[in-house]
Order: structure tokens, then sequence, then C-alpha cells
């Protein structure tokens, strides 16, 4: 799911006031880390997309034909989409 630039700002600024508020970390520069907490989402947004297309891809190329929510496809996919997903250092 693509989110816009305005969610993921929103998104960001939640998350710095989540971190700030319980004292977990003191910025000393609130824009760059806004900046930074953006484009971890969306780099992660990033890896989730090329996931769900190679995921999708694999199941495509398999010669017996599965069809699209189909258990069988399902199960698949869950399957390909972590394997992209652990491929690009992301752990579920």
């Amino acid at each position: 799911m693509r989110l816009t630039e305005d969610r993921i700002s929103h998104i960001a600024h939640l998350i710095f006031d989540a971190v700030w508020k319980d004292d977990l970390v003191d910025f000393t520069d609130e824009n760059k880390a806004l900046l930074e907490i953006k484009k971890v989402i969306t780099d992660y947004l990033k890896v989730e997309d090329e996931a769900d297309s190679a995921a999708r891809n694999k199941i495509r190329s398999l010669s017996r034909g599965v069809p699209e929510g189909s258990r069988e496809w399902d199960i698949l996919y869950k399957k390909y989409f972590e394997e992209e997903k652990s491929k690009k250092g992301f752990l579920s």
C-alpha cells in the first residue's frame, strides 16, 4: 500500500513525539530526526512493494498455475513475501 508524503510525514511526527515523550531519545536536531524517520518509513515501504512484486512474479512463474485467492496462493505468497523481505534484511 502506497502512502502519500503527507501521511508519511504525519506518521513520522507521531513516532517522533512518542519517542520524545517517553524520554527514549533526546534529539539535537529535530528536523534531521524527522527526515531520518521519514527515510526509514519510505525505505521500508519500498522493500514491501518490491517483496510483493517478487512474490507475485514467483507465483505467476509456477508451471501449475496457482489461482490468486486460493489457499495455496495465499500460503505461497506469504512464504515468498517473507523470503524477499528477509533478503533485504527485514524480518517479520
